[in-house]
């Protein structure tokens, strides 16, 4: 790998003052609140310690919630990669991905309900934020390729079909037939009816009681011991019984690449690809990628397939249905579709597209490869998941010096089914715990927002331990230690500690870097130039926004 040089700084555009649109989550016309700036190109450690003062990116637009003021506060939270325990729910999607690889058998009780996945265009879709960019040199990584047997498979088919009443399956030949053909999967249901019959298998043993069983298993025992000290006392070796297995909890990696068969029904493989500036790899599945986006924007959010709509283009969070553009943003965005298809003959299909890259495949950071850091390097990445050939979801993801942070998800509806919201979740844990094992210090996962005050976006605490970020004094706090003050108020201030402030504040405004006239200069030299002194006050609130150390690093740009 070729000697790395440190990057340029970021160069950012501030909006001076706060801006209010309607609120996807309540629907407030003009309740959410936030504070912005435009990154013209910007650092992995800049982003970094913005996202830990409550920062978020959406494409190259930069957010932050007026948590004070906003109708629904969003709460930045992080999970704890190395300490993770899967939930029984999270086992679940697991254990439902590998039957589906394995037999291509999916109950149908189990497509219904799923944590995150019915409401995912809001979970994932929403604070995982939009948008992606960076420079890759790495190769397509191939992260899983399951192979070997499910032994609990028949154990539970059996279950299933001894429960009173019928119930429907998914036949595995079908599903199989339409993914190879590359069509929208329209299983075949048998129905099975109960087993004829009620009471006691005649033709199975007896069953006994538990005292019974106790009573041979001690009488086992001490036969073992008796036989071991006859044995000890020839000098003969010592054959003890195998001691029952440890009731140890199975990781995370242990359930995702549980060994499949050989004769697997499906393959199930996961591609990392810097998307920013774009990889070959990118580039060479950028088609199929987009392809995957429009059906997902056509069946999820209902976009017409023959024209461009803002739900193609949010600059925010698709959860937030576009709070910072509302209906100007809408009547924008339809004026320069007009503008390009009647003067420039631009095909519909072209502007979309050329939007679908702008939001989704760039964004402003750079890439970096240090020599500490993971083999792929940091910035911006599409995790493309791939079924038989074919890709179904694309999770675009952050590589930061400290964290994996969640940007977005879009997947093919037609594999809904398999509650990709979670699976993909529960995969950037396990990336993470892998990139930790080359650059130590990268040791947590970034989920975006925490909504407590919007209920069905409170999905996020399930993955734990995690915690929520203080919206005055920005430390991190345990999520269990905030639930009971959110649920009294949807803003709070969780250190406890009263007297506690903000220690990465801008303590010396004359240090903040600005960008004039294509020279860098501190602010100090700057505004002994300017006779607008008025210009002091937006300089400081953004100063005050991003903190002493990133004021410092990065050039705020003044006309």
């Amino acid at each position: 790998m070729a000697s790395w040089s440190a990057p340029s700084p970021s160069l950012v555009e501030y909006f001076e003052g706060q801006t209010s649109f309607q609120c996807g989550y309540c629907k407030n016309k003009l309740g959410s609140r936030s504070y912005g700036m435009w990154a013209h190109s910007m650092t992995v450690q800049d982003y970094q310690d913005l996202i830990d003062r409550g920062w978020r990116r959406s494409g190259k637009y930069v957010y932050k919630p007026v948590m004070d003021q906003t109708c629904c506060p969003q709460y930045t939270i992080r999970c704890h990669p190395l300490q993770f325990q899967p939930s029984k729910s999270h086992k679940k999607v697991l254990k439902k991905m590998l039957k589906f690889l394995a037999k291509g058998e999916i109950s149908k009780g189990n497509c219904e309900d799923e944590p995150m996945d019915s409401t995912v265009e809001d979970a994932v879709d929403g604070d995982f934020a939009l948008i992606n960019k960076l420079d890759i040199k790495c190769d397509l990584k191939t992260l899983s390729d399951l192979k070997g047997s499910i032994e609990s498979e028949e154990k539970e088919k059996e279950k299933s079909i001894k429960k009173e009443g019928s119930k429907e399956f998914i036949h595995p030949q079908s599903i199989e037939e339409k993914l190879g053909s590359g069509e929208p999967s329209h299983p075949i249901k048998v129905h099975i009816g109960p087993k004829p019959g009620k009471g006691a298998d005649l033709s199975k043993p007896p069953c006994r009681k538990a005292r019974e069983m106790r009573k041979e298993r001690q009488r086992l025992k001490r036969m073992q011991q008796a036989s071991a000290a006859a044995s000890e006392a020839q000098g003969q070796p010592v054959c003890l019984l195998p001691k029952a297995k440890s009731n140890q909890p199975k990781s995370l990696e242990d359930l995702i690449f549980q060994s499949l068969p050989e004769n697997a029904s499906h393959k199930l493989e996961v591609r990392v690809v810097r998307s920013s500036p774009p990889s070959p790899q990118f580039r060479a599945t950028f088609q199929e990628s987009y392809q995957v986006y429009k059906r997902y924007q056509m069946v999820v959010h209902k976009d017409p397939p023959d024209k461009p709509t803002v739900s193609q283009v949010r600059l925010v969070p698709a959860s937030f249905e576009d709070p910072e553009f509302n209906s100007s943003f809408n009547q924008s965005f339809s004026l320069y579709t007009k503008y390009q298809v009647a003067i420039h003959q631009e095909a519909p299909e072209i502007c979309e597209k050329s939007e679908f890259t702008r939001f989704l495949c760039s964004s402003p950071l750079e890439a970096e490869h240090p020599a500490n850091g993971p083999e792929c390097g940091y910035g911006s990445f599409h995790q493309q998941y791939w079924l038989d050939g074919k890709i179904i979801a694309v999770g675009v993801l952050d590589i930061l010096p400290y964290c994996v942070s969640s940007v977005y998800l879009y997947y093919d509806p037609d594999y809904s089914f398999l509650s990709l919201g979670v699976y993909s979740a529960l995969r950037e844990i396990a990336f993470t715990r892998q990139l930790h094992e080359k650059a130590s210090q990268l040791s947590y996962y970034y989920m975006g927002f925490y909504i407590h005050s919007c209920p069905k976006m409170r999905y996020k605490g399930q993955y734990r331990p995690s915690d929520l970020l203080c919206p005055e004094t920005y430390v991190w706090v345990p999520i269990e230690q905030c639930l009971p003050s959110l649920d009294n108020s949807k803003y709070c201030r969780f250190n406890q500690d009263p007297e506690a402030e903000d220690e990465g504040r801008s303590k010396e405004l004359d240090r903040l870097r600005v960008f004039h006239r294509r020279s860098a200069m501190p602010y100090g030299v700057y505004k002994n130039h300017q006779e607008d002194p008025s210009e002091e006050a937006g300089v400081l609130e953004y100063a005050n926004l991003v903190g002493q150390k990133c004021s410092e690093r990065m050039l705020l740009f003044r006309h």
